[in-house]
């Protein structure tokens, strides 16, 4: 298996959890450096994933929060 394919899974079932996931979580539970290619590759096949834009209150800095919405 390959770091993508196992990133990608490990994430997939993070938020088949029922959880949401940003890319700070992504880096710290699964080493992730490019969570949205990970989120394209799931919507590539066929998940539905939904994208909440977050502004952090002390930086200032926006950031995705990533949902899933519907399995593939």
């Amino acid at each position: 298996m390959t770091t993508k394919t196992t990133q990608t899974s490990q994430i997939l079932e993070y938020m088949r959890a029922g959880n949401s996931i940003t890319p700070l979580d992504a880096l710290r539970k699964f080493g992730c450096m490019r969570l949205g290619a990970r989120i394209y590759d799931l919507k590539q096949d066929g998940y539905v994933i939904n994208t909440l834009m977050v502004k952090d209150e002390k930086s200032g800095r926006r950031y995705a929060r990533y949902s899933l919405v519907s399995l593939g």
